[in-house]
Order: structure tokens, then C-alpha cells, then sequence
């Protein structure tokens, strides 16, 4: 079977996911709260389905080895690092807002999104350059 495919898959599901994060919290600025929750809810499902075929993917294809050589690979190493230990941390922290913003506890749910949202942001952004530097660039 052709895997090849699943990494442009994967990098489109973890940009729509960062998409889907920052149009929740604009319609969260805006008093939009039934938006917001549509958006992230939203969010979360893109985010399982991308965890899901990237696990997929590397159970079938094992781990790529990055090409490029000198300063970029030393750039791509750290970003590499700092994007594995956010994505990591993430997970419980998401499933952590949701759970207070479905319960109703909105004053815990502020203040833990206010770290949750900047993480799912570079994770996001982080993962489709992590995905650009390995599969298209180098």
C-alpha cells in the first residue's frame, strides 16, 4: 500500500486544526460563544483524526530521517523538539479546557485556555513546518 500521501494529509489536518483554534477564540472575543464551541469542538475532532493517521503512518513507515545537513538541520532538530514536547503536553491540557467548558466552569476553563491556546497554536504551526522541512524542502 502507498503511504504517501498521509504526511500532506496529516500537515492539512494539523493546519485546519490551528484554523479552527483561532476562528474559536476570535468568536470568543466576540461574544460568540456558541461559535466557539462549534470551532473547537471542532478542533478536537480534526486533531484526533490527524493523531490517528499519524500514528497510522508511522506504525506502517517507521520514522523519516531528515536530509537536510549544516545550520537548517540543527534549526529543524530544536524546532522538531520544542513541536514533540508541546504536542505531548497538549493533549491533556485540551482535553483538560473542554472538560470545564462542557461542565460549565467557565472561570477555570479562562483560565487554563489561556495557556492551552498559544500551545495549540505553535503546535499547529510548528507541525506543518516540521512536515514542510521533511517531506518537501529537504
Amino acid at each position: 500500500m502507498d503511504y504517501s500521501l498521509l504526511p500532506t494529509l496529516n500537515a492539512i489536518l494539523n493546519a485546519t486544526s490551528g484554523i479552527l483554534v483561532l476562528l474559536g477564540y476570535r468568536n470568543i472575543k466576540r461574544s460568540n460563544e456558541s461559535a466557539h464551541k462549534r470551532f473547537m469542538l471542532s478542533a478536537m475532532g480534526i486533531s484526533a483524526i490527524f493523531f490517528a493517521s499519524y500514528l497510522f503512518y508511522h506504525w506502517e513507515v517507521g520514522s523519516v530521517k531528515f536530509q537536510g545537513r549544516g545550520i537548517i538541520r540543527t534549526f529543524y532538530f530544536t524546532l522538531l523538539i520544542s513541536h514533540t514536547i508541546l504536542a505531548v503536553t497538549i493533549v491533556p491540557m485540551v482535553l483538560r479546557t473542554a472538560y470545564l467548558a462542557l461542565k460549565g466552569n467557565f472561570a477555570k476553563h479562562r483560565k487554563i485556555a489561556k495557556w492551552t491556546f498559544p500551545i495549540w497554536v505553535y503546535v499547529s504551526i510548528t507541525g506543518v513546518f516540521v512536515y514542510l522541512m521533511l517531506y518537501q524542502l529537504y
